[in-house]
């Protein structure tokens, strides 16, 4: 048997944010190869499949991409349908690429199902356009997060060259990122978004400045995290509620994660 291979958006985690090509995939499916961040409602959508988990998540042992490659290449020999369920798009910090040349190398047939990027989704949480005309007209998708061998990069020069821009997986480095974009121009009073799993119930929002992100972290985030950074954003920063103090159970929750 030769089977097709599938690379699909997950979407940013609430379910009825997938596409309705995606969901169709997944009740297709023979079997599916998913990141850890994908929710168990999303999951649940494949029904008759078998489910694999091949997930990447910093500072926890995780499935070497090599090897993911070769899975990828075994179950389309044994499987009608193959879906590979990234978070977000795949084709966005998901190493899609990879997948593509060990597919392409392999002779193996594959389709690219486009999802929503968690960008999008917390821009849209905060309710506020990643661009605006006239006075934010380039827009940055950066991430710090480097592979096992692989160089850093100056990406946080090119990413302060834009008017605004998301950083994904770079919660852990707020700080530094922050001494390193106001070392490059960006101004200390430059608003900054926290959001923390957007689209799913339990979103939080939190606002804050370059120059407050500099300052050891008070609050703790446990799920899939972005900073969005620009101008933009100021008038809801000034219009935000500030965030009710942890509770003593909450904190030790926080400190113990």
């Amino acid at each position: 048997m030769r089977g097709k291979v599938y690379l699909v958006g997950a979407g940013p985690g609430a379910r009825d944010l997938l596409t309705l090509r995606a969901a169709r995939l997944l009740e297709a499916a023979d079997i599916v190869f998913h990141d850890a961040l994908v929710p168990t409602d999303v999951l649940a959508l494949a029904q008759h499949a078998k489910l694999v988990s091949v997930g990447k998540r910093c500072g926890r042992h995780s499935t070497a991409q090599r090897f993911i490659n070769k899975r990828l290449i075994d179950a389309s020999r044994r499987y009608a349908v193959v879906v590979r369920l990234k978070g977000g798009d795949p084709l966005l910090f998901g190493r899609a690429q990879e997948e593509i040349a060990a597919l392409e190398s392999a002779g193996i047939d594959y389709e690219i199902v486009p999802g929503i990027t968690a960008a999008m989704a917390a821009a849209a949480a905060v309710g506020t356009s990643l661009s605006q005309r006239g006075t934010v007209r380039s827009v940055a998708f950066s991430t710090p997060r480097v592979g096992d061998g692989e160089e850093a990069g100056d990406w946080i020069t090119a990413f302060s060259a834009a008017d605004a821009g998301a950083i994904y997986m770079g919660v852990g480095e707020a700080a530094a990122i922050a001494v390193r974009l106001i070392a490059l121009g960006k101004a200390p009073t430059l608003p900054v978004v926290v959001v923390e799993n957007a689209s799913l119930p339990n979103e939080r929002i939190v606002y804050t400045t370059l120059a407050q992100l500099r300052l050891p972290p008070t609050r703790h985030f446990t799920g899939p995290t972005l900073l969005l950074i620009g101008p933009q954003f100021a008038a809801r920063a000034g219009l935000a509620i500030p965030e009710e103090a942890p509770t003593p159970q909450r904190a030790v929750a926080d400190k113990r994660a």
